[in-house]
């Protein structure tokens, strides 16, 4: 146990999109490849875990019957259904998409969450290294984070959605190496090299999935890309998703000056195509009214069949 003067952090990171190389041969192929997550404070972990889980049951009404709440952790709302939804969904099931990201964001802000996130927009017709653009993103968002630890004098542990074991070990070196370093630690508020989790078993996980595949990965689609109308991922849908959502994200974000003046952090851009700026995807856009209702603070039932034994 922390002592209660001081507070514990998580990170949890999750990525969309892949390494493939763009090319009209390959439409299915993703024009950006989006890492980022969330940081929200220990203490407010459980409160945001039932509102999520509340929020599930609302657009997952058969979740409501679940006898074990193992259940309903484990059932996911994966970001490429909502963004299916929003390509191919009626009138009622554009709504039930939209209604889905107001209310998580709405979480996020309740919880007073902070945002993070590297968008690698990819070249046309230029092969990609993968697992160099994924582990330096990793590495990045782990400054960003130490920047953001430092600032409240407090210490943090990131949480990475686990690939395959090699891709895990190979992509959390750069980090271990800047913290063990001869000339000292780098990143000394993270308490450890990023750890590892399973999104069916982790509601931060899938909190962060939801955040970076349904509203970053097809808002970036749509900005720096929108060009490539033989891209499968390059959909007008996905517009509405930059104008309504991108500006309450901006608002997350966790922002700060280097020390040569530069202001970073937050959701960084490598923009490849045409050296564009995160800027790009938060200018011109309106924000939608905010929700009025905020998603009720949840409590654990206290009903046995709603627990697993």
């Amino acid at each position: 146990m922390f002592p209660p003067e001081e507070r514990l952090y998580l990170c949890y990171v999750d990525e969309s999109g892949d390494g493939q190389t763009v090319h009209p041969s390959t439409p299915e192929a993703p024009p950006v490849m989006v890492i980022g997550g969330i940081i929200v404070e220990e203490s407010a972990l459980r409160s945001l875990t039932w509102d999520f889980i509340a929020l599930k049951k609302q657009f997952r009404p058969t979740l409501r019957n679940a006898v074990k709440l193992s259940e309903v952790i484990r059932t996911e709302i994966k970001g490429s259904n909502v963004r299916a939804h929003l390509r191919n969904g009626n009138r009622n099931q554009v709504r039930l998409a939209h209604g889905l990201i107001d209310k998580l964001l709405t979480a996020l802000e309740r919880h007073d969450c902070r945002v993070l996130a590297k968008i690698c927009v990819k070249q046309d017709g230029v092969a990609n290294a993968e697992d160099a653009m994924y582990g330096a993103s990793v590495a990045s968002l782990c400054a960003h984070f130490e920047d953001f630890l430092a600032g409240r004098e407090e210490c943090g542990v990131v949480i990475l959605d686990s690939r395959t074991k090699s891709k895990n070990v190979d992509n959390v070196h750069c980090v271990t190496t800047r913290k063990l370093r001869a000339g000292g630690d780098l990143m000394p508020h993270v308490a450890e090299s990023p750890v590892f989790g399973h999104s069916d078993s982790h509601i931060g996980l899938q909190i962060a999935d939801l955040l970076i595949s349904a509203v970053l990965f097809p808002a970036a689609c749509a900005t720096y890309a929108e060009d490539l109308t033989w891209n499968t991922h390059c959909h007008p849908a996905y517009a509405a998703i930059r104008e309504r959502h991108c500006p309450r994200v901006g608002e997350l974000q966790h922002r700060y000056r280097t020390v040569t003046g530069k202001w970073t952090g937050g959701v960084v851009v490598s923009d490849r195509r045409r050296g564009r700026s995160a800027a790009e995807l938060f200018r011109g856009a309106v924000p939608a009214p905010v929700p009025t209702g905020l998603i009720p603070a949840q409590q654990q039932p206290a009903t046995p069949a709603a627990v697993d034994s």
